[in-house]
């Protein structure tokens, strides 16, 4: 069993930042690819972004790209989400999950992801 928790979410004006956290439990972390997604109110959960287990490899939303930035600390079992020049279409609850071997085939599929955190929110006043 993993255990996800999420943080860093609140309220900025359009332009400003913010830095998600997200930490795991579990001595495997470094096998584990995590994904940020988020669900705006009457929308379907989207992907945002993902990792590999050694962060080498990162992949983004093209709503995202250029904003935002995944990253991970495997020696603090913790992945984060940097936001940058936010927007109020980023207004959303933003969740981290992980995909535990054997890995899914796309980040982009919900179903792939074993485990999810709770969520945090983040809301983009214009």
């Amino acid at each position: 069993q993993v255990q996800l928790v999420e943080s860093g979410g609140g309220l900025v004006q359009a332009g400003g930042s913010l830095r998600l956290s997200c930490a795991a439990s579990g001595r495997t972390f470094s096998r584990y690819a995590m994904g940020w997604f988020r669900q705006a109110p009457g929308k379907e959960r989207e992907f945002v972004a993902g990792i590999i287990g050694t962060g080498i490899s990162t992949y983004y939303a093209d709503s995202v790209k250029g904003r935002f930035t995944i990253s991970r600390n495997n020696a603090k079992n913790t992945v984060y989400l940097q936001m940058n020049s936010l927007k109020p279409e980023d207004t959303a609850v933003y969740y981290c999950a992980a995909d535990l071997p054997p890995y899914g085939s796309s980040w982009y599929r919900i179903s792939v992801y074993d485990y999810w955190g709770q969520g945090t929110q983040v809301t983009v006043s214009s």
